[in-house]
């Protein structure tokens, strides 16, 4: 048996109290009758509402739901740019971690290379010693407490070692004072070979040979190569023709 509609059954349910009545009148339809009009009428209303409340529901439903895709989409952005700068973060750190190291090499390099130019210091001739006295001021008394850049270092390290090579490849000649055989400082003319060998001369002729010692330079004198020694100076000074002059050396 199929049920009845609401609206059939709630008009029954009306008409219940009417047929049990012993004689219906007029009116007592026309009231049933506008109730059960009544009824319809409601019932029509709250389907309306309900159909209208259901499209509002199911509206504000796909909104939410677009917007609860949209935060997922920038969730997901937002955990793959934090992954990325994470990655690059973790690479930064490795790359700094490494050009410490390399920092930290190149001081120790650098620190050994400039105590060795200090150890040499002595051992250079006077002359190149004056020239590289202000490159050597440079260095840093502590080099594990400097403010100095390393790349100063390096630069004011290549400096003096080239003033050092120059003066290795080219013959020198400079007045000095120096105390002779009479125990008196005199003005000579002292000839450079490089750094491996040195002459000198004073106008009276006395002459002596120089070559680099332990701790500093070591001169001694050479009445024997005098007269050869002075050929020599001439011929740098343009007061006599060039020629081949034998001169004493020695190899250490």
């Amino acid at each position: 048996m199929r049920p009845l509609p609401i609206h059939l059954a709630i008009s029954v349910l009306l008409l219940v109290p009417a047929l049990a009545a012993d004689e219906p009148t007029p009116d007592s339809a026309r009231e049933t009758l506008a109730k059960w009009v009544e009824t319809q009428q409601l019932i029509s209303k709250e389907k309306r509402e309900w159909a209208d409340g259901k499209e509002i529901l199911t509206s504000r439903i796909d909104v939410i739901k677009g917007e609860i895709e949209a935060v997922k989409v920038k969730l997901k952005d937002a955990r793959e740019t934090a992954s990325e700068a994470n990655s690059k973060k973790a690479g930064t750190v490795a790359e700094s971690e490494s050009l410490h190291e390399v920092g930290t090499g190149l001081g120790k390099e650098s620190g050994e290379l400039e105590a060795g130019l200090r150890a040499l210091l002595p051992r250079l001739p006077e002359p190149l010693q004056e020239k590289v006295k202000p490159l050597f001021d440079r260095i840093p008394p502590d080099p594990a407490a400097t403010k100095v850049s390393l790349a100063e270092r390096y630069q004011n390290v290549a400096g003096i070692l080239n003033e050092i090579n120059k003066f290795n490849n080219e013959i020198t000649m400079v007045t000095e004072i120096r105390t002779l055989g009479d125990g008196k400082p005199s003005e000579v003319r002292t000839v450079y070979v490089g750094l491996a060998q040195a002459y000198y001369v004073s106008p009276k002729g006395e002459a002596g040979i120089g070559r680099p010692g332990a701790t500093a330079w070591e001169w001694t004198p050479s009445p024997a190569s005098a007269a050869q020694i002075a050929e020599a100076v001439e011929i740098l000074q343009n007061k006599a023709k060039p020629r081949f002059v034998a001169l004493p050396v020695k190899v250490q």
